[in-house]
């Protein structure tokens, strides 16, 4: 119907039935919403930022749990927070859409009342945690930012294994990572995708707009607001294989620590680079030496206490040496700010001399020869490095993360003494 035709519709209605075509998941959801047509065990739904993927997740558990299909429920989320925050008691999480439904946040488990169903709250940065658990249907959310998805994802499948029909559903914005790519051929998963633009009558005025201004056309606006698989860029320094074969769950003991940040240009909303690397003490006769990337704490519009905050705080957790920051933008000023948080920060300033490819290139060989590990998944900053052409907006998230690895990976050779023979 059109928006007059609906309007005319709704009028000739009474309250009771009006209200339920409005509440109605089934008349309102978009067909990429509702679960796919065949034999399917798993659901994949691609979607951009805020296109309904979580709704869409949690309104597919709501109904299998009023009709009696689902009675052991797994809901797996990157973290537990993450779970709690989005799936359950998120604004479209299970709390709102489905009746009856009561969380235990300390037993990690949401219940039905009178029904008996019950739902296990699982974190996929733990995928031992999921072993022994036996499901009828699973909701994965935000499969592309799990530190290990295809190892968390094989714990999952395992896990489906009573009821009559077990099925899983899937929800996340893409990434051209491997275990995605590996759902996407297989022949037991159905695949819907959804634009951000297509969910726009239920986000905020102008957002859409905004987004498409600052995003619309680039390659992260294609993958984040389009919702499309993105390849490498040819043009980028960074190889998603080289990040996903050196990948780790956990770093080893390191010998050095450093918080690495990047200045946002104001304090209008630009994005603050902070990111947290280490590197292992070097030895002939083992691969140490490695670097390891420990988090990316990045923040977009933070006053400069706030981001200094971040920085402080990065730095008393990781137990980290130096805080390594680029003086580009403020100058002595980015020291101040930071010592006013934190008096006793040993920081160094850094001064950008050259473009930002040219900066990035060695560290780019360090990541092609092995020699850098990201701990878990690190979604943003991975996809900064893997898209950025020397176009488009500074990747300050990447910035910040040469700046630490140049740190750790100092180019100056070492003096060799040297005898000159007269």
């Amino acid at each position: 119907m059109s928006a007059p035709e609906l309007a005319r519709f709704l009028e000739s209605l009474n309250d009771n039935d009006s209200g339920f075509v409005i509440d109605d998941w089934d008349e309102n959801a978009r067909n990429e919403q509702l679960p796919p047509k065949g034999d399917w065990r798993i659901w994949l739904f691609l979607g951009g930022r805020g296109a309904g993927k979580t709704r869409s997740g949690a309104e597919w558990i709501a109904e299998g749990v009023a009709q009696g299909t689902m009675q052991h429920i797994g809901l797996i989320g990157a973290t537990f927070n993450d779970a709690r925050a989005v799936m359950i008691e998120g604004i479209s999480g299970l709390l709102k859409v489905s009746a009856g439904a009561t969380f235990e946040p300390s037993n990690r488990r949401v219940l039905w009342t009178g029904t008996g169903t019950v739902a296990t709250v699982l974190s996929a940065d733990e995928p031992d945690g999921i072993r022994g658990h036996q499901f009828d249907a699973i909701w994965a959310d935000e499969f592309a930012k799990w530190a290990d998805p295809q190892g968390a994802l094989d714990m999952a499948l395992m896990a489906l294994r009573v009821g009559e029909h077990p099925r899983m559903m899937v929800t996340t914005t893409p990434r051209a990572i491997a275990a995605i790519e590996n759902l996407m051929t297989a022949p037991d998963v159905a695949t819907t995708v959804s634009r951000t633009v297509d969910n726009a009558a239920n986000l905020a005025p102008g957002f859409i707009e905004t987004m498409e201004h600052r995003y619309g056309g680039s390659r992260l606006g294609r993958q984040e607001l389009d919702a499309e698989l993105i390849e490498d860029n040819d043009d980028a320094l960074w190889r998603r294989a080289w990040i996903e074969d050196n990948r780790v769950r956990e770093a080893p003991e390191l010998a050095r620590v450093v918080v690495a940040v990047d200045p946002p240009a104001s304090a209008h909303g630009d994005e603050c680079g902070i990111v947290v690397a280490g590197r292992a003490s070097e030895s002939d006769e083992t691969k140490d030496g490695d670097a390891y990337i420990l988090a990316d704490l990045s923040a977009g519009g933070c006053t400069p206490n706030q981001w200094a905050q971040r920085v402080a705080d990065a730095f008393e957790q990781y137990g980290a040496d130096a805080v390594i920051a680029e003086a580009n933008q403020g100058g002595d000023m980015v020291k101040s700010v930071l010592l006013a948080e934190h008096s006793t920060l040993p920081v160094r300033l850094v001064r950008a001399t050259r473009d930002k490819r040219t900066r990035a290139t060695p560290i780019a060989s360090h990541y092609e020869a092995g020699r850098v590990h990201h701990v878990g998944a690190l979604p943003e900053l991975e996809d900064q490095m893997c898209t950025y052409d020397g176009t488009g907006p500074s990747p300050d998230r990447m910035d910040a993360m040469v700046w630490a690895l140049a740190h750790l990976f100092p180019t100056t050779r070492k003096a060799v003494p040297k005898v000159r023979k007269l």
